[in-house]
């Protein structure tokens, strides 16, 4: 990690009293959802941004979600955590990510889809990891941000952009080649700044690297999050070459493939 990108980080102003609160009831064994429930309704504007996340098409619910309460009995208390980190999170930064050739929207639709695939695909088998999954798969992708200031500053644009094409958009490729960290790595150190749970942190950091997780769950949590990156591309397209790639994680760690299909059929 370079001291320019450290730097960076250092000075991200700290998240919200509310994201703590939302943090220390989800870590309390003694909360429930209506203790989660009630710090959200407090803020008018959260709520309204976790009722539009959770009510877009890409969850497939047929009634509308029109209550906080309403989101944590179908997602649960880890989803409906990731929806409110997300939104919180996000407007901690400022994002210009046109070395990507990413709109702010094409971002957020990223983000989205690498959410809705993640939930889809494990909210039922895999649900005792969806309180690191659901943040996770809705952030992963922040440390973007952080590497898109470092390549505008030392004027790499072009370079970058070089890189991407020759690597056939492979950006954890090309940041690595241009800027010497992935952005996976860059989100990591984001949230250890934050002081997030040990094991989120860990997941994110080896979302293209499973094998090197810290224990056999943030093994399994890590290995899904890859296969989700690696379905989807920059550009929020997935294509047959990903699909059996991701395919690929998925046989290697013993994944469920047929509620990954399942869920790839929802977002496609």
């Amino acid at each position: 990690m370079t001291e320019e990108i450290l730097k960076k980080i250092k000075q991200l102003p700290p998240l919200p009293e509310s994201a703590m609160q939302i943090e220390a009831v989800y870590q309390n064994p003694d909360s429930n959802f209506q203790d989660m429930v009630k710090i959200i309704e407090k803020d008018p504007l959260l709520t309204a941004d976790i009722l539009k996340a959770a009510n877009s098409p890409l969850y497939g619910f047929s009634r509308e979600i029109n209550s906080i309460s309403q989101a944590v009995g179908l997602f649960g208390m880890g989803t409906v955590r990731g929806f409110a980190l997300a939104s919180i999170v996000k407007k901690s930064f400022s994002l210009d990510l046109s070395p990507y050739n990413l709109s702010n929207d094409m971002f957020a639709a990223l983000s989205k889809k690498e959410h809705a695939l993640t939930t889809a695909w494990c909210i039922r088998k895999e649900n005792r990891l969806m309180g690191i999954l659901s943040p996770a798969a809705f952030l992963v992708e922040i440390g973007k941000a952080i590497i898109s200031q470092v390549i505008k500053a030392d004027n790499k644009e072009e370079v970058f952009a070089q890189a991407l094409e020759e690597l056939k958009g492979d950006a954890d490729a090309a940041e690595a080649e241009v800027v010497g960290v992935t952005t996976a790595e860059v989100s990591a150190k984001i949230f250890e700044h934050w002081r997030f749970e040990e094991n989120l942190v860990n997941v994110i950091a080896n979302s293209k690297t499973p094998h090197n997780a810290s224990n056999d769950d943030n093994k399994r949590a890590a290995a899904i999050l890859d296969v989700v990156r690696t379905t989807i591309s920059l550009n929020g397209t997935v294509s047959d070459e990903n699909v059996a790639k991701a395919k690929e994680i998925i046989e290697e760690f013993g994944l469920d493939m047929e509620s990954y299909e399942n869920a790839l059929e929802g977002i496609r």
